[in-house]
Order: C-alpha cells, then structure tokens, then sequence
C-alpha cells in the first residue's frame, strides 16, 4: 500500500513553453505525463531542460518522449496568435489559456492529480481555465521548473515542434527566419516586408514584439 502510494506521488504532469520570447514563429506548450516506470526511462535518456541541449539534439529526442509519455502539444501559430493576443491583450493570460488547453487534452487521456510549471503569473489563471472545462488539479508553479524531468521533458517537446514550425515557416516565406529578437530577426522581418508586403509579417511574426515598430518605423 505504501508502495502505491509513493508510486502515486511520482506521477506528474510537466508543462513547458517554447516561443515566447522569438519574434518570429508560434508559441508552442507542452504537457507530458510522467510515472515511476517512465521517470526512470526519462532519465536514462539524460532528459534535461531544453535551454541545455543543442537544437539538432532535441530534435532527435522528442519522438523518443512521444513514444513512452502521454503528452499533449498545442502550437498557435503567429497568425492565431496575433488573434488571440488582440483580444487578451496579456501575454500571462494567453500563456494560461495554452497551459489549461494542453494540460486539459492530456487529462482526456490519462488521470492526474498534479502538474507542475514554471513560474509565470497568477496561477489562478490557470486553474480558472481549466475550471471552466470542468477539470481540477492541483497545479505547483516553480521557479526553474525545468530541473524537474516531467517539465524538462515538456520543455523538449515544446522546442522541438517550434523549431519544426520555424523551419517550415522559413521555407514559405523564402528567408531563414532566425530565433530570438535580434538585430538579425529585424533585418529578416524587412525581407518579408520587401519580398512580401507588410501583411506578410502577421503570418510569421508575434506583433505585438518591439520589433515590429522599429521594423516597421524603418
């Protein structure tokens, strides 16, 4: 009985974010379920926060997680995005909103009493959300989250379906659209602008980012 119990209080669900600090590409959160049997596979992979991993790495790490954790990946896109942050016009809300949607589509497939993410602003938006589906967990917000392996594993996910949208993204619009808010992203931003005209940008591009009004002030 103590054993079940303790097995029980290994069982998580890690969530992570990608994107939310690139100008260019979607914003992409992560939800991956973790055990006693699959923390111990997990860490034989040498699964660690996605920030410490080289990007071709993490791309071959990702379907390996897929394989042995439940998950659940939610992508917007810069077009949905831009939408979303128009009418929220809050970066923690939107960030909630995709936290509650992943978390409560991996809850449709396994059952959990505890999540874990980093720590990003009223958690209570969080639970709001998922209140309103009818779901209820108990949800720990952490400064760096990423050291525990169910978020380090979701921290995976999220980077690797970014930089896969990222790449695609790229080869529509015909220009390598770099990661981060650098002075290399403005010039990419003024290609688009160039090749494509300015409503171009809110199919690749979050908006709302500085970037936008220097690029566009230019």
């Amino acid at each position: 009985m103590a054993a079940d119990r303790s097995m029980k209080s290994i069982e998580r669900i890690g969530i992570d974010e990608s994107g939310k600090g690139d100008y260019f590409g979607p914003l992409v959160i992560a939800a991956v379920f973790v055990d006693a049997t699959t923390h111990g596979e997990l860490k034989l992979m040498e699964v660690r926060d996605s920030k410490k991993i080289s990007d071709g790495r993490i791309l071959e790490m990702a379907p390996d997680i897929k394989t042995i954790c439940p998950h659940s990946v939610i992508a917007i896109g810069p077009q949905k995005y831009n939408e979303l942050y128009a009418k929220i016009r809050n970066l923690n809300r939107l960030l909630a909103w995709g936290h509650a949607k992943a978390l409560e589509n991996l809850l449709e497939r396994v059952s959990c009493e505890r999540a874990i993410s980093d720590q990003f602003g009223n958690e209570r938006l969080i639970l709001n959300a998922l209140q309103d589906k009818g779901r209820k967990i108990v949800l720990e917000q952490r400064t760096k989250a990423e050291s525990d392996l169910a978020v380090a594993a979701a921290s995976i996910l999220a980077r690797a379906e970014f930089l896969l949208r990222l790449k695609r993204l790229s080869g529509e619009v015909g220009t390598t659209l770099p990661k981060g808010a650098s002075p290399a992203v403005e010039l990419a931003a003024k290609m688009i602008i160039k090749k494509h005209g300015r409503d171009r940008l809110g199919t690749v591009a979050k908006l709302h980012f500085k970037t936008t009004q220097a690029v566009l002030a230019g």
